[in-house]
């Protein structure tokens, strides 16, 4: 079947087509007498009420409507234009009679609208409107309306076609993806019914029993926060440029996507959050620093939380801690003493980018640190960002 739109234009086509045809035969039986040859237009007459009789079946849809039928049924409208200057006499072409296939000719061009759009529309209108010239053998004030009102009418209807097309494509694509969306959701309500908890459990038991049941608990951690991730959407990450990956924007999410685990979660969009190369390697690194401050500081028990926002004119990463956070004063004693692992490999990278770094922490209530990358800054061709600073942590 054809697209919910264009069924309806090939079942008017079909009535057009038996309608026209039959005033065409009406309405050379109404002026026989008047031509000057009228047994070889009422031949033409009756071949074009056959052919239409006949081939109705041919313009039901577009995959019956072949070429071959289009150019065989233009030909024919062609030729009952043409032989109208031979039945008829000058007289009556020059008052403005009818061709012999009067309007059915309409219909022949039409069916090129719909089949191939207004390009295919414009190829038969024309081809009419040189048939009409030569019929006449003039370009008469009515003449030149005909041959403008075919061209404008079929052009439109060919172009809305095509538009149609377009959006029942675009369509059928939302359903698929929406049909995609509603398994996936309901599969991962399943796992999170059944497996997602079952590795949950076994991962608090093993840690509470010790010994090889802690490393196994440990597996099963690692296993619960790989599924979860799976299930909810997140990426998976994609070939570096080593390995032959093509050059462009990275998608971020892949590149975080590796710090996820059983004490770091990662919540990203669904959809790729691009950014320079350069750029995307400098926010993840400082990421990674974010990470290294909480298993340094916070413990190896502590969770993390990564969220990855896109927003319209930045983009914003936040990792955020259950630790007991960082005593008033401590980084600056830090950066006393030399250690300058939030200032450098956290702040400096997100200076160099044009991007800002802001740290909240209050004893007791974990760290957070928001990083965020203005998209205007990524835009503009800045000096490369500084190197990686690999030394020691705050």
């Amino acid at each position: 079947m054809g697209m919910s739109v264009e069924q309806p234009l090939w079942r008017a086509l079909v009535a057009y087509r038996v309608l026209t045809a039959g005033y065409a035969v009406a309405l050379y039986c109404f002026s026989y007498d008047d031509r000057r040859h009228p047994l070889l237009g009422g031949a033409y007459v009756a071949v074009l009420a056959v052919w239409t009789l006949a081939t109705l079946g041919r313009v039901m849809s577009a995959r019956r409507c072949t070429v071959r039928f289009l150019t065989a049924d233009l030909t024919l409208a062609l030729t009952g234009i043409l032989l109208t200057a031979v039945v008829d006499t000058q007289a009556r072409i020059d008052s403005g009679s009818f061709t012999l296939p009067s309007i059915w000719t309409a219909g022949s061009v039409l069916a090129f609208a719909i089949k191939g759009g207004w390009r295919w529309a414009a190829v038969a209108s024309s081809l009419v409107a040189a048939a009409d010239l030569i019929e006449r053998r003039s370009a008469a004030r009515d003449t030149l309306h005909n041959v403008l009102l075919i061209w404008v009418a079929s052009m439109g209807i060919g172009y809305v076609v095509e538009v149609a097309r377009m959006s029942e494509r675009t369509l059928a694509r939302a359903l698929q993806i929406e049909a995609a969306t509603r398994e996936r959701e309901r599969l991962a309500r399943d796992i999170h019914d059944g497996v997602l908890q079952v590795l949950a459990m076994v991962q608090r038991r093993g840690n509470q029993a010790g010994g090889e049941a802690a490393e196994l608990g440990r597996m099963a951690g690692e296993q619960e926060a790989a599924l979860r991730t799976l299930v909810s959407g997140a990426p998976i990450p994609a070939p570096s440029a080593a390995d032959g990956a093509p050059p462009g924007p990275h998608d971020l999410r892949t590149l975080l996507a590796p710090y996820a685990s059983s004490r770091v979660t990662l919540s990203a969009p669904g959809t790729p959050v691009l950014l320079d190369p350069a750029a995307a390697a400098q926010l993840s690194a400082a990421v990674a620093a974010a990470l290294d401050n909480v298993r340094r500081h916070a413990g190896e028990r502590a969770h993390a939380w990564i969220l990855v926002e896109d927003e319209p004119d930045a983009v914003l990463v936040t990792v955020r801690d259950d630790g007991p956070g960082i005593p008033e004063g401590r980084l600056a004693a830090a950066a006393d003493e030399g250690r300058l692992g939030v200032a450098q490999s956290i702040r400096g990278r997100l200076r160099d980018l044009g991007g800002t770094a802001v740290l909240l922490s209050l004893p007791g209530q974990g760290t957070e640190v928001e990083l965020r990358l203005p998209r205007a800054a990524l835009v503009q061709d800045a000096a490369a960002p500084a190197a990686a600073n690999a030394g020691g942590t705050a």
